[in-house]
């Protein structure tokens, strides 16, 4: 047996004895003791994130003819 936390829903933690070398153990949180406002935050959180489409748009206005006077010999 190895002593390990057991982290409770409220913050609180308890050190007891565990047949797995863990560090911590977290309890699962009771939706049915939060306000609706909390519960709807942690609902939303739960859902998959949506993907950010990167799009390639590069628009190129380099022009060469502007930096020709760095590398021509005086």
């Amino acid at each position: 047996m190895y002593p390990t936390k057991l982290m409770q829903s409220d913050g609180s933690t308890i050190t007891i004895r565990y047949h797995e070398p863990r560090r911590i153990i977290k309890l699962p949180l009771d939706l049915a003791t939060l306000t609706e406002a909390e519960r709807r935050r942690r609902l939303e959180a739960r859902k998959p994130k949506k993907k950010v489409v990167i799009e390639e748009d590069i628009d190129d206005g380099f022009d060469l003819t502007n930096y020709e006077h760095l590398w021509k010999k005086k």
